[in-house]
């Protein structure tokens, strides 16, 4: 009984003393609820579940997103923004302002997001530019908003990570011309991101799922300006060749960038 009171609270951290005592008088156990409560395995973390805890169990309905700054070649600041659902690592919407204000901040997100598509919980920081135009569009849309705690960047670490894949893989060898070369630029690498770049935490899948191809001779082809290669199988029928390396540019499945 000891032991199986003891099984019974490690696995099922969120169960108190009275409900592993239901659990056991529907086993036909004859035991006192102060007994279950004297033999149950201490915890000394918090009752409630942590934000890793939290992340984990709902990440298929959570989306995050986050600004990062890029400087010009003329030393003008512009300001990117992306947005990510957790699951896949879907980058669903990328774009550029001069100004990131909250009414620009909304208008994206309600682009980014569908109605019928919007996810549960949405992750940010406590960036002044979140102002009340966010709050109200993330109420409207049925999106639960989740500040992170001040000075906690890994609690937004998806996107945090995936703002240091696109310095590391694209803007640390990039001179930006201006705004519009910035956003091109961006909407290449999220094609590239969502389709081509395989994940290790995907079991190096792409975001968007890439099909293994077996049959014919593989090719590259450059991705941003040759930075990055796309490799493919072409295979050659009698008048044509028939090559499946297209997808690095604009055709993501999903409406990456808008200009506004």
């Amino acid at each position: 009984m000891r032991a199986l009171i003891r099984e019974m609270s490690q696995a099922n951290p969120l169960w108190g003393a009275p409900r592993i005592h239901g659990e056991l008088l529907k086993l036909g156990f004859d035991v006192a609820q102060s007994t279950v409560a004297k033999y149950m395995v201490r915890r000394r973390g918090p009752p409630s579940q942590g934000w890793k805890t939290f992340i984990r169990n709902h990440v298929p309905n959570i989306g995050a997103i986050d600004l990062f700054v890029v400087p010009t070649i003329g030393f003008k600041l512009l300001y990117g923004l992306v947005i990510i659902k957790l699951q896949r690592r879907h980058l669903v919407w990328v774009n550029v302002t001069t100004n990131p204000t909250a009414d620009w901040i909304a208008r994206q997100i309600t682009e980014a997001f569908p109605w019928e598509q919007a996810p549960r919980y949405l992750i940010r920081d406590r960036d002044a530019s979140y102002g009340h135009a966010v709050t109200r569009r993330l109420a409207a849309m049925g999106i639960r908003d989740r500040p992170t705690a001040p000075w906690s960047p890994w609690q937004n670490g998806h996107v945090e990570r995936l703002i240091g894949s696109i310095r590391r893989e694209c803007l640390d060898h990039v001179m930006i011309l201006g705004e519009g070369h910035l956003r091109r630029v961006l909407a290449t690498y999220a094609n590239y991101y969502n389709q081509l770049r395989s994940h290790l935490s995907l079991a190096k899948d792409t975001p968007l799922h890439r099909t293994v191809e077996r049959l014919g001779t593989v090719v590259s082809r450059p991705v941003l300006g040759g930075l990055h290669h796309q490799y493919c199988r072409i295979q050659y029928s009698v008048h044509t060749p028939v090559s499946r390396c297209h997808a690095g540019e604009g055709q993501s499945g999903a409406t990456l960038w808008r200009p506004t």
